[in-house]
């Protein structure tokens, strides 16, 4: 049997160049092949959009912080003096300072109540009849927090009073969602100093959907106390007092730690000044008042150091003295220039300290 003949090599040969330029044909020539994966139409349903990453909002407030160093160090400054003097002095001139605080930053909150009638309210729960209870309960609150107790960080609901069964029954969880964010974004910014935390906390607040109880009154307590959070004798850091420029919103975070740093240094040099015209007054009224029997005349004095305003009946309460005994002492330091009455009335009256 004769042998088969072999393939034709040209064949073969066309075989091999037909692979080869398969090989090097441009991708848009294979017309058999799948497209890349992109081009493939997208069936699955739209997810929810990127919300900007939190990391970059704490590193804003580290550039502003960066920005401010100079600054920042001399308001902790004043910050730790106002401290030291607090811890020092009697206890009521802690409770004074929180007392002018607390009225000052019912102004900026929109309530209004002025030193006089947060005196009564305080000391007596004491309103007018076009008062507003609801705007006193929430001052009061602010003096509260202001003088003492836990911090916010500690337990933010309860700071708050976020846990009375009058208040928000129906928001509680809500709310604890709504809180635990935001004390999750201060703990990520522990790193920076207090005095910027504070202010990142105040303006991040209304973001986080936790400012629809009282306005900014709420925010700016919790700040002040996040700002003095080291202290022993000041456990806030004055923000209102000479004016709420440290609380105005608007522009990047640089701006708004500026205008932060600006109002506490000039809120804390009040406050100072404050307690020299005090400290002066109690010294000189120790010194005429020393000639004067009983228990009332150093109890008034007190009173007076405690207190911005004092009313007769306020007095009485807190003394624990007869009405006569208190309007004989007032009528006496009055004629001696150590008070004033301020409100020129026979009736509802009220004194102050004449520094």
């Amino acid at each position: 049997m004769k042998p088969q003949a072999p393939a034709n090599s040209d064949d073969s040969d066309a075989l091999f160049l037909d692979a080869e330029e398969v090989e090097q044909s441009p991708e848009n020539d294979l017309w058999f092949l799948p497209g890349p994966m992109e081009e493939e139409p997208d069936y699955l349903p739209p997810g929810p959009r990127a919300e900007p990453r939190e990391a970059e909002a704490l590193d804003d407030w580290r550039k502003a912080e960066a920005g401010h160093v100079a600054h920042l160090a001399r308001v902790a400054g004043r910050v730790g003096a106002l401290d030291d003097r607090l811890k020092r002095g009697p206890e009521g001139w802690r409770h004074r300072l929180a007392l002018i605080e607390a009225a000052d930053l019912s102004w900026f909150a929109g309530d209004r109540i002025g030193p006089d009638r947060l005196a009564l309210w305080i000391s007596m729960r004491l309103s007018g009849v076009q008062d507003d209870t609801a705007a006193h309960a929430r001052v009061g609150w602010a003096v509260r927090r202001l003088t003492g107790g836990p911090g916010p960080e500690v337990d933010l609901s309860a700071f708050l009073d976020r846990r009375d069964p009058e208040n928000m029954v129906d928001e509680a969880e809500p709310f604890a969602d709504r809180a635990g964010g935001w004390l999750d974004l201060m703990a990520q910014a522990a790193d920076l100093h207090p005095i910027t935390r504070a202010c990142m906390g105040f303006h991040l607040w209304s973001l986080a959907g936790l400012g629809q109880q009282s306005d900014g009154m709420e925010a700016a307590v919790t700040a002040s106390r996040i700002a003095a959070h080291e202290g022993e004798g000041a456990i806030f850091a004055p923000l209102a007092m000479g004016g709420a420029g440290a609380l105005r919103t608007g522009g990047p975070p640089a701006n708004r730690l500026a205008r932060w740093l600006d109002g506490m240094e000039t809120a804390c040099l009040t406050a100072m000044r404050h307690l020299d015209d005090i400290e002066t007054w109690s010294a000189r009224a120790e010194a005429e008042m020393s000639p004067l029997s009983g228990k009332t005349p150093p109890a008034l004095r007190e009173v007076l150091t405690d207190w911005p305003l004092v009313s007769a009946p306020m007095a009485e309460a807190l003394t624990g003295a007869s009405r006569a005994a208190v309007q004989r002492n007032l009528a006496w330091m009055e004629a001696r220039n150590l008070v004033r009455e301020l409100t020129g009335q026979g009736r509802f009256r009220m004194w102050r300290a004449t520094n």
